[in-house]
């Protein structure tokens, strides 16, 4: 047992004892501090032995500690250096967002229009005469009668500085629209020097001096048409909420404070945003057959649903014990677009959380409006940030669905997993799915115009309902001015109410709202007319949901007569339903060869030849928009613009008088639900010709042989953001004749097939060895052309016989497989599609 004992201790003894690389180890590093001691103690010792000063050794202290810190100084520009050489897009990027640079250095799509500038310049001083006779003649008066407070209200002092707005980039929308409307993106900045001073009463006076406005405005003009003024009308408005800033003077001077600046720049910004923030919109209709109301308020484009699925890899922002332990965090989501906005459920304690959960966003401009996502760590005093994302509606209205993983930006590290899905309106009623799940089937549309001969009060009718004359104390208390309106519309638990109306029996209100429907047959839009003081009744109606789904379009537009309100009170209104439809993406496939099904393939061709070619012929607002939404031809005259233009606008929500409804094309100005005609992985002779339906000719039939080869030369000019292509010769080319062949060379860069991207060289005649040496350029980014093919076919001009095909040799090239930036000369070998050849 001692034994055991002591063979048990003896490797603690060896492990508490030092072994022989301890003590070299001790001994080097006493050595090397010896020898540093006697370094630098030696000076000393030979400074005195001298008899030096000691001012040698402090200068040499000195000089000594200057150098290090000029050593370091110098490791620190080159590591900065090559930090910046291996990190330059991201050092840039953030050094481009401390310092709020313009925008079109910021997006490579945005052009700086400095012309635009020097025009707003010089303009400037007009329009600050027009904005003084504005405030004078037409605001003070406005402001006079608003309250007997402000009868005295006065404008002493309009002075709209020398500084212009500042547009600092402008985007142009040309490839996601079509061809009768233009769409212009100006990101403003207006640093003014405003002075603006007022008079309320005798001795209170207030002013602005001062301001700062900084935002996006989108202009449409639309229709473009065949006469003058080319442009049909004008509409403006903010995609997103402006950023403001206001230097207030006189008694409003208080405002200032950081206690009330916030408050009064975002009441200022709520009255910029009724007049021209979406949904709402200011129109200039330049044509009589253009109205304001049509403009003002179209249907939306469609309804993305957001499904917060789930987050990973996010930082730890709690802490316990002062501090000392590193804890995890609680996060939660929030969502938004425009002014609407969703926040997710809180998850406690996890880096990793799961939501689940699903969220639904009316979409009136895409692209243009934008998800923003951002995540939070709920703290019990103040959130911290756990990083953000934005992505473009458009998109999703192009990809149909997005289901990803996307990295936060401005933070560490960071994840969340969104599916998002773009949903279209649609008229069909066998469309219709109501689930029990909680989302949406349908989206309710309701444009408020106005109502007439309302009650003053309640006790108006409620007293008319009874017999005999009203009671005297009635007639003493009756009130006599003209009621405060708004108007509240309930589905469900959506609530939304309408901007007050003062002082009128016959408001006219001009607002459009918009409702979720989960339940066609149940549900009921509820209209209450309200005194705005009081919240007493004026009028209700209510509209049965399924009533809409057997109207015309399922649109209802109509004045309807008030429950509970005057004999003659009338709501003139227009709902409009349209059913939720999920659209995938599903590429058209085409027969691999014409080999397998010669006839199918072929009729095919020419069928979607013949469509194209009327396409182009067709008006705007005919052409079809996708696979499953088309729009009826128009069949006024071009020359009749007051039929044309109703056919080829968007639908509208405003009311129409004295005609019916049109058609709804949900989006007919956008071609991001079109889809190319033949996929990208066609076949090289399915092309648009109108000779695709014929055979080859014997001839090329019973060749045995090679077709021939074709010399191309394929590079970018990346600072043209230009395709080259340079077909230079062919050699030993099929002979359709005894003198050869009368060649040219057709091309197409996939999938882009129309005519209008074809490229064509001249014809070379009685050759089979032409030279050709032309180039061509497809306007196209370096990225996007590397995902592309080459289409190329060797045609000759004059067959053997009319009814027989033109290729005598075609290749598909894939640009993926070549470096574009260093350019290429190859000969590539020409086939025929369907055809053996031997060597």
């Amino acid at each position: 047992m001692s034994a055991a004992v002591v063979e048990g201790q003896a490797p603690s003894t060896t492990d508490e004892g030092l072994s022989s690389s301890d003590v070299s180890k001790m001994l080097t590093e006493f050595l090397m501090f010896m020898v540093r001691a006697i370094v630098v103690c030696y000076p000393v010792y030979m400074t005195g032995s001298l008899g030096l000063s000691i001012s040698w050794i402090l200068l040499s202290m000195l000089m000594w500690t200057m150098w290090k810190k000029n050593r370091k100084w110098k490791d620190q520009r080159l590591d900065t250096a090559i930090d910046f050489l291996e990190n330059e897009k991201d050092v840039i990027k953030t050094e481009m967002k401390a310092m709020d640079m313009p925008a079109w250095i910021n997006f490579g799509d945005v052009e700086k229009a400095a012309w635009i500038n020097k025009i707003i310049q010089q303009a400037w001083p007009f329009f600050g005469m027009y904005t003084e006779k504005l405030l004078i003649e037409n605001i003070q008066p406005s402001v006079r009668n608003s309250s007997n407070h402000l009868k005295t209200f006065a404008f002493t002092k309009v002075h709209m500085g020398q500084k212009a707005p500042t547009v600092t980039g402008v985007r142009v929308y040309t490839h996601e629209l079509d061809t009768r409307e233009v769409i212009l993106d100006f990101y403003i900045m207006y640093e003014a020097d405003v002075n603006i001073d007022a008079e309320v009463k005798p001795g209170i006076k207030v002013g602005v001096k001062g301001l700062q406005l900084q935002g996006m405005l989108r202009v449409i003009l639309e229709p473009l048409i065949g006469q003058s003024p080319l442009v049909g009308g004008v509409t403006m408005f903010f995609i997103r909420r402006p950023a403001l800033q206001v230097n207030w003077t006189g008694m409003t001077n208080v405002l200032d404070s950081p206690a009330f600046s916030h408050i009064s720049e975002s009441a200022i910004v709520d009255i910029i945003a009724s007049l021209m923030v979406l949904p709402n919109r200011m129109c200039f209709p330049l044509i009589d057959q253009v109205k304001v109301d049509q403009m003002r308020f179209p249907l939306p484009r469609g309804v993305v649903r957001v499904h917060v699925l789930e987050a990973r890899k996010l930082v730890a922002k709690d802490s316990h014990m002062l501090g000392l332990v590193k804890g995890k965090s609680d996060p939660y989501t929030l969502l938004r677009v425009g002014n609407k906005q969703f926040k997710t459920k809180t998850i406690k304690e996890t880096l990793n959380p799961c939501w689940k959960e699903v969220y639904e966003f009316v979409i009136h401009e895409a692209p243009g409006q934008e998800l923003e996502v951002e995540l939070f760590d709920e703290d019990t005093d103040a959130d911290d940030f756990l990083g953000r994302y934005s992505l473009d509606c458009g998109d999703v209205k192009r990809e149909r669905e997005i289901d990803k993983w996307l990295d936060l930006e401005d933070i560490e590290s960071g994840e969340i997993h969104l599916k998002l899905q773009w949903l279209s309106l649609h008229t069909k009623q066998e469309l219709l799915n109501e689930t029990y799940d909680g989302l949406a089937c349908a989206m309710l549309a309701v444009y408020l115009d106005s109502a007439s001969k309302l009650p003053k009060d309640q006790r108006e009718f409620t007293h008319n309902e009874k017999h005999g004359k009203p009671a005297k104390e009635s007639l003493l208390t009756r009130k006599t001015s003209d009621p405060n309106s708004y108007v509240e519309f309930t589905v469900d638990q959506q609530c939304q109410k309408s901007k007050v109306v003062f002082s009128s029996k016959d408001p006219v209100y001009d607002e459009c709202f918009v409702f979720f429907v989960h339940n066609v047959n149940r549900q009921v839009l509820n209209v209450e007319v309200k005194e705005n003081e009081k919240k007493n009744l004026l009028g209700k109606l209510t509209v049965p949901l399924v009533r809409l789904l057997n109207m015309s379009e399922m649109t209802l537009d109509q004045c309807f007569q008030l429950e509970r309100s005057g004999a003659n009170s009338q709501i003139k209104m227009k709902a409009v339903l349209r059913i939720l439809t999920h659209e995938k993406l599903q590429p058209q496939v085409v027969p691999p060869t014409l080999k397998t099904q010669p006839k199918a393939s072929s009729s095919q061709i020419l069928t979607q030849t013949v469509q194209n070619e009327q396409k182009e012929k067709m008006p705007v607002s005919s052409i079809p928009l996708s696979s499953t939404q088309t729009v009826p031809v128009a069949a006024s005259p071009a020359k009749d613009l007051q039929g044309e233009y109703p056919a080829y606008g968007r639908s509208t929500l405003a009311a129409t008088e004295g005609r019916l409804s049109e058609p709804y094309t949900p989006g007919p100005m956008r071609r991001y639900d079109s889809h190319s005609l033949l996929s990208e992985n066609s076949i090289a002779s399915s092309r648009f010709d109108l000779s695709d339906n014929a055979r080859y000719p014997e001839a090329i039939i019973n060749h045995q042989g090679s077709f021939g080869q074709i010399d191309l030369t394929l590079r970018y000019a990346s600072l043209r953001k230009r395709l080259i292509v340079i077909v230079n010769s062919c050699r030993d080319l099929f002979a359709c004749s005894e003198s050869g062949s009368d060649t040219y060379v057709r091309m197409y860069l996939l999938p882009d097939q129309t005519w209008k991207h074809r490229k064509r060289t001249k014809v070379k005649k009685k050759s089979v060895d032409p030279d050709f040496s032309e180039m061509f350029e497809f306007s196209v980014s370096l990225e996007e052309a590397r995902s592309r093919k080459l289409d190329v076919a060797v045609k000759n001009n004059r067959m053997l016989h009319k009814r027989e095909r033109k290729e005598i040799g075609m290749v598909l090239i894939d640009l993926s497989e070549i470096d574009l930036a260093k350019g290429s000369t190859e000969w590539y070998e020409l086939t025929l599609p369907g055809l053996k050849k031997t060597n």
